[in-house]
């Protein structure tokens, strides 16, 4: 057909819609959500993962400001029996007993003295599994009524702290944490809960998928502000591996984020990064301290870690910024977490690499 007839066929308000749908790439979309995201140096998220306690004091975040850290994520949870109970307990304080820092009053009170000091709050709320052994990322129903059940307990567990998070101003809100079975293949389930929220809480959402078999498969990133990622990559199984080596083994997994972030239009952040002042950091950073197989320090190989952790990632367009796994309020330089080689960067040459790269 040619040119002019369309035109008189369409008209005038007709064509104009073929034009912004043609500007859109994709009917139905605003013609901005084709434009490529990039998120400016001075607006990544500087964070850190805080690690509960029985108290939080003026110097404890005086440590984070003087390492440039403008967010940080607090960590209450529900509690669920076993990977296939359809029901999630959340405790918010009270009777049963649970660290302050985890109760509403402890979240409440970190939130607004971090605030004082410009750091932001992200609220993360986790799943505790109490069967030893497991963890959230084996949460599976056996049955379609299971399934119904178990979103509806999640549902009431994470609406109370949408809730406390729009009454007391916090600016960010991960609605879940590694619950791969529960994410992929329940989009309907996720996106009515997006919904919920959105209607009772204004600030940023993002959700914490796992590097390894989560995020990628995820389909409801675009009703989200943040493609969220616990970025536990494995980046050589060498010990020691100097920077170069560890920024070369970012390269296919900056790809595949490069390529899920084009798909939704949405920035990615890493909801959790960290790795162990051990040897053979970069092999398996998703494993915990083991008390009964204590290895050797080795606070070089971390920071190395860091610095090629920044030096990948830090400069992508399309990055948001990251939370570190994690930090002690009040740690001490002789403190038990340090002996057993933990997460933690703190006075250690990773802290350095970290308050160097936040501070640019």
């Amino acid at each position: 057909m040619r040119s002019s007839g369309l035109i008189r066929m369409l008209g005038a308000s007709g064509l104009l819609l073929v034009l912004l749908c043609l500007m859109s790439n994709r009917c139905g979309q605003p013609a901005t959500a084709s434009a490529s995201v990039e998120v400016p140096p001075a607006q990544r998220l500087r964070g850190v993962s805080w690690v509960a306690s029985d108290s939080t004091t003026e110097a404890e975040i005086l440590e984070l400001e003087r390492c440039h850290v403008t967010w940080l994520t607090q960590t209450p949870f529900g509690w669920q029996a076993d990977s296939a109970s359809p029901a999630v307990t959340l405790v918010t304080g009270g009777r049963r007993r649970i660290f302050w820092g985890e109760a509403d009053s402890g979240l409440v009170h970190t939130a607004r003295l971090a605030r004082r000091h410009g750091i932001r709050t992200m609220l993360k709320p986790h799943i505790w599994l109490r069967a030893r052994g497991q963890w959230p990322g084996q949460i599976q129903m056996r049955t379609a009524a299971d399934w119904q059940q178990w979103f509806a307990s999640y549902t009431t567990f994470i609406l109370h702290y949408a809730r406390l998070a729009e009454q007391h101003h916090l600016e960010a809100l991960c609605i879940g944490t590694e619950l791969r079975h529960t994410s992929v293949g329940h989009e309907k389930q996720w996106r009515q809960l997006i919904r919920q929220i959105r209607r009772v809480y204004r600030g940023q959402l993002t959700y914490a998928a796992n590097w390894h078999d989560e995020y990628e498969k995820i389909q409801f990133w675009d009703a989200l502000d943040y493609i969220g990622v616990q970025a536990y990559f494995p980046l050589s199984k060498a010990t020691r591996p100097d920077t170069a080596t560890l920024r070369q083994g970012w390269q296919p997994y900056l790809r595949e984020m490069a390529r899920v972030q084009r798909k939704f239009k949405r920035p990615v952040l890493f909801t959790e990064a960290g790795y162990r002042a051990i040897p053979a950091a970069a092999a398996a950073p998703w494993e915990w301290p083991n008390g009964r197989q204590p290895a050797p320090i080795d606070t070089a190989a971390q920071a190395a870690c860091y610095e090629a952790l920044f030096r990948a990632c830090w400069r992508q367009p399309w990055f948001a910024g990251v939370f570190i796994w994690k930090w002690y309020p009040g740690l001490r330089p002789d403190s038990p977490a340090r002996r057993r080689a933990d997460f933690t960067p703190q006075h250690q040459p990773a802290e350095q690499v970290l308050a160097r790269w936040y501070g640019q």
